[in-house]
């Protein structure tokens, strides 16, 4: 049986093909996506320890800041969709590091603050934040680092 090339089919490939080699070169979402893989692996090899991960850690700390915070005030102000903030929540509480407290007037609020513990653990765990600050900040370069965190500043004051 011979083989016969449909010139359509490969001008739609080529087309294809380089337009996803176009969005793969330029995808903005794709390259922001990449570089959170990679500090999230970073700060979570130092935190494992402590056993707790970089996305956790982060709760923590977003709550020893601003507690007592409702979940959906937290989720609200730290841009996590209900799911995603739940699923690094919970162990958090079951640890014992994050208390919810008694509903609120409207029955239904908790409000988060640390614990004891959750406080004790972000002192202990402060060290290896601060390793891996300094590891993905010589990853990306102190030019990156910055730029990243203007990034993160102008887009906070453009959502509010």
């Amino acid at each position: 049986m011979q083989h016969h090339s449909n010139p359509a089919n490969e001008l739609n490939s080529s087309i294809s093909q380089s337009l996803s080699s176009h969005i793969a070169t330029n995808c903005l979402l794709t390259r922001a996506r990449q570089i959170s893989r990679v500090l999230t692996a970073i700060y979570d090899d130092a935190l494992r320890p402590f056993g707790i991960v970089a996305p956790q850690f982060s709760l923590l700390v977003l709550i020893a800041e601003w507690a007592p915070i409702s979940r959906s005030e937290l989720g609200r102000r730290s841009r996590h969709d209900r799911s995603t903030l739940t699923r690094n929540l919970r162990p958090l509480i079951v640890q014992g590091w994050v208390a919810e407290g008694t509903p609120a007037g409207d029955g239904r609020s908790r409000p988060l603050s640390l614990t004891v513990e959750g406080d004790a653990l972000l002192r202990r765990a402060a060290s290896a934040w601060s390793s891996a600050q300094s590891h993905a900040t010589h990853a990306l370069g102190n030019e990156s680092v910055d730029d990243l965190m203007n990034i993160a500043r102008e887009l906070a004051l453009r959502a509010a």
